[in-house]
Order: C-alpha cells, then structure tokens, then sequence
C-alpha cells in the first residue's frame, strides 16, 4: 500500500474505480442486450468479467484508508 500511497493513489481513486466498473459492467451487460449476432453470450460473459474488479478496487481502497489513517497518526 506503501507504493501506491507514494505515486499518488489514494482510497477515494480505488473506490472511484469500483463504482466505475459498476458502471462499466452494466454498460458492458446492455450492449450485449442489443447485438443481433450470436455473440451475446461473450458479451454477457465480459459484463460479469468486468463486475469482478469492483471486490478487488474496493479492498484495495479499505487498505488504503487504513494506510493512510495510519499515517496521519504519526
């Protein structure tokens, strides 16, 4: 956490970027509603691919604010 805390990341990007992948997951899931090919069963599959990441940005997100309170303690 140390490392992304230094390049300039900080909790609210990583909770920022699991919102965001909500939204890219149902953008993602609608598009597939819409293809008239057979492919809508890839599409569907990117969509749930894509909510995946929400878990792993919002974790990384607790361990930063916890890195930061953290250091605001010092």
């Amino acid at each position: 956490m140390k490392t992304l805390h230094d390049i300039g990341i900080r909790s609210e990007h990583a909770y920022a970027a699991g919102l965001g992948t909500i939204g890219l997951s149902f953008i993602s899931w609608g598009i597939s509603r819409v293809k008239p090919d057979d492919s809508k069963a890839q599409s569907d599959r990117w969509g749930i691919f894509i909510g995946h990441w929400t878990p792993t940005f919002m974790t990384v997100g607790l361990a930063l604010a916890q890195y930061e309170q953290s250091q605001s303690r010092k």
